[in-house]
C-alpha cells in the first residue's frame, strides 16, 4: 500500500512540474500563416535560455521608430545554426522575416535575419526561408 501511493504521489508531482513547461513552451500568441518582413538596426540580441530575443528598431509607416521584439531558441539551438551571442550588435542593420503576434503588438517569431553583408542566419530547424 505505501508503494503504491508513494508511486502515486512521485507520478503526481512530476506532472505538476511539468505542466510549467508545457505552457511555457507555447507558440500560441504567434500567426504562423502570416510572415512579416521588416528592416531595421538591432538594438539588443538577448542571448538567453529558455528563449532568445532579437530587439530591432524599426522605422514606422508614420516614420517612428518601433521596437520590434523577435523570439527565437535558446543559446544552444542558436548556436547549432550558426547564431552565436556576437553575430547580432548593437547597430547591425538587419532584415527580419518572422511569424507576428496575432494580437498586433510589434513582436514575433523569428524565422529568418539576413544582416546587410547578406548574410543569412535560420534559428529554426527548418531552414532559411524559401523565396
Amino acid at each position: 500500500m505505501k508503494f503504491v501511493f508513494g508511486t502515486a504521489a512521485i507520478a503526481f508531482a512530476l506532472g505538476l512540474g511539468a505542466m510549467p513547461a508545457l505552457a511555457h513552451h507555447s507558440a500560441a500568441m504567434f500567426d504562423h500563416q502570416k510572415k512579416v518582413t521588416l528592416s531595421g538596426n538591432v538594438k539588443e540580441f538577448q542571448y538567453t535560455n529558455p528563449h532568445s530575443w532579437l530587439l530591432v528598431m524599426v522605422k514606422g509607416q508614420d516614420g517612428k521608430p518601433t521596437l520590434w521584439s523577435f523570439e527565437a531558441e535558446g543559446p544552444s539551438t542558436l548556436l547549432r545554426a550558426g547564431i552565436k551571442f556576437s553575430t547580432f550588435k548593437p547597430g547591425d542593420k538587419v532584415t527580419i522575416i518572422a511569424n507576428p503576434m496575432k494580437d498586433g503588438r510589434p513582436a514575433g517569431a523569428l524565422l529568418q535575419a539576413t544582416k546587410a553583408d547578406g548574410t543569412v542566419f535560420s534559428p529554426r530547424p527548418s531552414g532559411p526561408i524559401k523565396s
